[in-house]
């Protein structure tokens, strides 16, 4: 204490400046007014140390409500994005509703329309059932067989027309041909029994005799004028296998596009795209399938187009040929095959059958 007195001194003494200063503050107190100096001091103490403690109080108390206010507000701002979600939420429901409302008429309106559906089906599953039941007694079977024969006879009649607009007949000498009736028939399917197939060269159409020599060996000393009577003699085999096509609405594999003597065959299968074979078959005649036209007729063409075409026409009488249950005589016996055609469906067996 003494030393901390002693180096207060020194100081003092050492700093003038300081020494007035001190000298200039320095209050003198009275002795007498000594304890109520030191009382109001000690008040004064007390008065700042309560200040101070509630100074820190209230510093603590507003950092407390600092932070309560921070989490309130963090608090609004989630309840405000809950609020938005709800909204969100809410519109959603809303057009979910929307969709149900439509979605319910669509079906009650899908239901109304089965409903109808499965009256009609009722209605036409009645009258399929009487007609099965008039079909099956001997009157309904006798009325069908009779409709059956009309229609046959209206055929048949048809068809002859077509024999006198287009006749086939068997060239029996230089100067004579042998009429259709009296040619041999093949036998009919099933029947392994027929008889042998006239010579392509010995049959003649409407007076042309068809040669098929030309579509195979085809030269510079070919003869134009055969070459001429082969294509107008296949023009009138084609126009006259379309007319039995229509007549007995049989649809042809192949189809014909008539011209005359320069009339055309189409196939579908020889156009189909190789490449697009992985594709299902839907796709690939929808997209992929064309007509390819094939001649019947050899002027300025390729014979093995032209030879082609002639098969097709072949096969086209054949399949008319199977739908009446009649063998064919061969894919090289064009006049042959349509001269069976016209002969069976000329027959009394044609109606019957």
């Amino acid at each position: 204490m003494e030393n901390r007195e002693q180096a207060r001194d020194k100081t003092l003494i050492t700093d003038p400046k300081k020494i007035n200063a001190a000298h200039e503050n320095v209050q003198l107190i009275e002795w007498e007014d000594f304890d109520n100096e030191l009382a109001r001091l000690w008040s004064l103490t007390s008065a700042l140390k309560e200040a101070n403690e509630k100074k820190q109080s209230l510093q603590e108390k507003l950092q407390s409500l600092i932070q309560v206010k921070n989490e309130s507000l963090n608090k609004l701002n989630e309840l405000e994005e809950m609020r938005e979600r709800l909204e969100a939420r809410k519109v959603f429901m809303a057009n979910m509703s929307t969709h149900c409302k439509v979605a319910t008429e669509d079906a009650k309106k899908q239901e109304e329309m089965l409903s109808t559906e499965v009256r009609s089906l009722l209605v036409a599953g009645t009258s399929l059932s009487e007609a099965n039941r008039l079909l099956t007694e001997e009157r309904g079977c006798v009325k069908l067989k009779n409709v059956q024969r009309k229609l046959r006879a209206r055929q048949q009649y048809m068809i002859s027309q077509v024999s006198l607009l287009y006749p086939v007949k068997i060239l029996v000498g230089p100067a004579q041909e042998q009429e259709l009736e009296s040619y041999s028939s093949s036998s009919r399917l099933g029947n392994p029994s027929a008889s042998k197939p006239v010579n392509q060269g010995s049959l003649t159409i409407l007076g042309l005799n068809l040669t098929l020599l030309p579509f195979t060996k085809m030269s510079f000393f070919t003869d134009k004028k055969e070459v001429q009577r082969s294509a107008t003699a296949l023009g009138y085999v084609a126009h006259a296998v379309s007319l039995i096509a229509s007549y007995l609405q049989v649809p042809l594999r192949y189809p014909l596009r008539l011209g005359g003597s320069r009339s055309y065959i189409n196939d579908h299968a020889s156009s189909i795209d190789p490449a697009s074979s992985d594709l299902s078959l839907d796709t690939t005649l929808s997209a992929n399938v064309k007509l390819a036209e094939f001649p019947l007729f050899l002027e300025g063409q390729d014979t093995t187009r032209a030879a082609y075409a002639v098969f097709l026409l072949n096969k086209d009488i054949e399949q008319l040929l199977n739908f009446i249950g009649v063998k064919s005589l061969g894919p090289r016996h064009v006049l042959a095959n349509l001269k069976e055609l016209l002969r069976s469906v000329q027959s009394s067996e044609y109606i019957d059958t």
